[in-house]
């Protein structure tokens, strides 16, 4: 695990000192999560394979957050956005712009995609290169509006 591995485990003794049990809890979460991930895929996790992990965690804590907001719960909400803002942490700034594009020219140049039938060719290897910097809905988005029609 490397670096990550070492950042995490730092962040975890400051929010032990510093008593933050919030911080400390996602903190955790995360380190579970990437040990679960560690042992189902049987090796070392690759940075794409942390930041996809990362990925879930936030999207789940979002997807969370808006149903205890429905639910009339803003405390529940609360904290899962507070817990989103540690996963962050992890997260290498969000990909977007002239870099996102450049790379989704690069994948469709890479793959000979000639339209919307090769989509998922070209999702495919966007896969690692953007993994947990670009929201997969709004990549299938340019993507699909990049493509030769």
């Amino acid at each position: 695990m490397g670096t990550w591995s070492q950042r995490l485990d730092e962040e975890l003794k400051a929010a032990m000192r510093s008593r933050d049990q919030m911080r400390l809890d996602a903190c955790r979460m995360l380190k579970s999560a990437l040990k679960y991930k560690e042992i189902e895929l049987g090796h070392p996790l690759e940075d794409p394979e942390m930041l996809g992990v990362v990925a879930t965690l936030i999207k789940q804590r979002r997807d969370a957050a808006e149903q205890y907001r429905a639910g009339g719960r803003p405390e529940s909400a609360s904290k899962e956005e507070a817990e989103i803002g540690v996963l962050e942490l992890f997260r290498p700034p969000p990909l977007a712009g002239p870099e996102l594009e450049r790379l989704i020219d690069e994948a469709i140049t890479a793959t000979g995609a000639q339209g919307a039938r090769d989509l998922g060719a070209v999702m495919k290897a966007l896969k690692t290169t953007v993994a947990g910097r670009a929201d997969g809905k709004t990549l299938s988005e340019l993507v699909r509006a990049r493509l030769p029609h």
